[in-house]
């Protein structure tokens, strides 16, 4: 029963013994240039408004390390988990963002691009990061080794926060779907409501998830100078 229910992650449409299912992944280009073909409207203003405001956030967040165009790669990132996000909340699309294997191919090369260039160019800052101000001297060891572990998790944590997000919702609502065979007739409407207020709340979570993936790596940016 669970490996039939942890099934509808897998990939499964193959061409050649080739899943193209992750194709989906890249579909957001697609979308890039309609800026450029038509007539701004409301959807196109609001979300102009939205990648102000994060930009401004980030900006703020960044402080001394800010420079022109560095908001971008955070602007993408964001806009790539979402987009990935919500279209996996479509019927017969493959959710690419509840696979490990691609969030930890977003997470680990971000921390260890902070990480290289922490230690490269202002090791001494990174070394002042590892004891807070005030630590006893007994402590300091034990705050080194907390300090450093958690900052080697700090992927892990990215990726596997964004992946179960989204395993749990998907899981939930398959598992709801599954019981309109079971239940009595008078109780499907009760069920589709139950969809729909999940829905709604997975809509929420992609949001959230994409603001929190985004923002944790502008910290982690904004701490290695």
């Amino acid at each position: 029963m669970m490996s039939n229910l942890f099934s509808i992650f897998d990939p499964s449409t193959n061409i050649l013994n080739l899943s193209i299912n992750w194709l989906s992944t890249f579909l957001g280009l697609l979308f890039l240039p309609c800026s450029f073909w038509f007539i701004p409207n409301r959807h196109f203003i609001m979300w102009k408004f939205i990648l102000l405001k994060l930009h401004n956030e980030f900006k703020t967040l960044l402080k001394n390390n800010y420079f022109q165009g560095s908001t971008f790669i955070f602007i993408s990132l964001f806009s790539f988990v979402l987009f990935n996000n919500f279209l996996g909340l479509f019927p017969y699309i493959f959710t690419s963002t509840s696979h490990l294997s691609l969030s930890l191919s977003i997470s680990l090369p971000l921390w260890l691009s902070f990480m290289l260039y922490g230690w490269i160019n202002n090791y001494q800052h990174m070394f002042i990061h590892m004891i807070p101000q005030g630590t006893p001297m007994i402590l300091m060891p034990f705050m080194v080794l907390i300090e450093t572990i958690s900052n080697i998790i700090r992927p892990g944590t990215l990726a596997i926060r964004l992946t179960a997000n989204m395993i749990a919702g998907h899981l939930l609502m398959t598992l709801l779907s599954n019981m309109g065979s079971i239940i009595p007739s008078y109780l499907i409407i009760f069920l589709i409501l139950i969809q729909i207020l999940l829905l709604i709340l997975e809509s929420a979570v992609a949001i959230i998830q994409s603001y929190v993936i985004a923002i944790l790596s502008t910290l982690y940016s904004s701490e290695v100078n």
